[in-house]
């Protein structure tokens, strides 16, 4: 779906402080990696996750998303009482109720007449924040709004390698499990607002999903435990990106010729080689950061945006192609033009 008078005003963030590295976990896993006869140094090179970030120990997903959503607010300059919608997207949550949005809402004092809801859809929550609030926007409903996204991987990281400690694991329980150990944390909020009072003229062309929910069981999550059965989920990613791929062909006229800038979800090495290749894309036009932030969720993609434009990598005209595999199966991609 195309876009009208949509902008990404801007993007800020929250980075934690303490770095867990993968060496760090190999050697608390040790005992099992010996007895399993399991090469560390060939799936650290393959996952390519170096490091990870935790929140200090009883940090709030609403404190951490706060702090990114007076960020943003800050950077952008946009009233607060203009914002129409704030959305959080997080997969992590403090409470099943309220919504994370509605206390974030009430930590801010945005405006009663502010929507205030969360949206989960695994990795894509973020992007189908942007789609769901641009339509709003375009639609003329708000002139502003806010998404936050708030991750914290502590929890699940150190009670999988628990889980793998025990004694009867076996290395198709390791394989299982793995992908849990590479997850991130972070805070991430972004500002989108009506062309008539943006700043920036970063513009939302617009944004395409596609499902794929053959495939919903292949990764499974909860508070302390993430299971992915990691070869047919690439495989089934791939073949859905490729197929959402083929639509913003048709829809915004992409080639890679065309694109200054790929900001992707990120799994790690593996999956993101793959991707690339099979898409036929010039991976040097994107900006990597699973190595040192791991896998941070939905936040990974506006993060992955945050850290390019300090990074220089965006400049005005650039045509930004945003793009997600989440869980269940589901696909977006959306195009910025900065």
């Amino acid at each position: 779906m195309l876009l009208q008078n949509v902008c990404l005003e801007g993007v800020a963030y929250e980075l934690p402080a303490y770095v867990m590295t993968t060496d760090a976990i190999f050697d608390e896993l040790a005992p099992m990696l010996e007895r399993l006869k399991i090469p560390q140094e060939a799936i650290a090179a393959a996952s390519g996750v170096e490091e990870r970030r935790f929140f200090p120990a009883g940090t709030t997903i609403v404190e951490s998303s706060t702090r990114a959503a007076r960020k943003v607010l800050e950077k952008t300059g946009v009233d607060p009482m203009d914002i129409g919608c704030i959305v959080s997207t997080s997969v992590c949550k403090d409470y099943i109720e309220p919504s994370m949005a509605s206390i974030v809402h009430g930590e801010l004092g945005l405006s009663p007449s502010c929507l205030n809801f969360d949206i989960g859809n695994a990795c894509l929550a973020f992007m189908n924040g942007v789609s769901i609030v641009g339509d709003m926007i375009a639609q003329g409903r708000i002139k502003a709004a806010l998404i936050i996204d708030s991750e914290s991987s502590r929890e699940v990281v150190e009670a999988t390698i628990r889980h793998l400690l025990k004694p009867n694991i076996s290395v198709a329980d390791f394989q299982l499990h793995f992908a849990a150990l590479t997850l991130g944390s972070g805070a991430v909020a972004a500002v989108l607002t009506h062309s008539s009072i943006s700043r920036t003229g970063h513009q939302v062309i617009g944004h395409v999903n596609v499902a794929d929910t053959r495939h919903r069981n292949l990764c499974l999550g909860n508070r302390t435990e993430m299971t992915v059965q990691a070869r047919p989920l690439m495989e089934a990613g791939v073949s859905l990106a490729n197929r959402t791929w083929q639509k913003c062909q048709e829809v915004f006229g992409w080639s890679d010729d065309k694109i200054d800038l790929y900001v992707g979800h990120q799994v790690g090495r593996r999956h993101y080689e793959v991707l690339f290749s099979s898409l036929g894309l010039n991976q040097a036009n994107s900006f990597v950061t699973y190595p040192f932030l791991g896998n941070v969720g939905p936040a990974s993609v506006p993060l992955t945006l945050a850290l390019a434009e300090e990074a220089g990598r965006l400049k005005p005209g650039s045509r930004v192609a945003l793009m997600g595999i989440g869980s269940g199966l589901n696909c977006s991609m959306m195009e910025v033009r900065w």
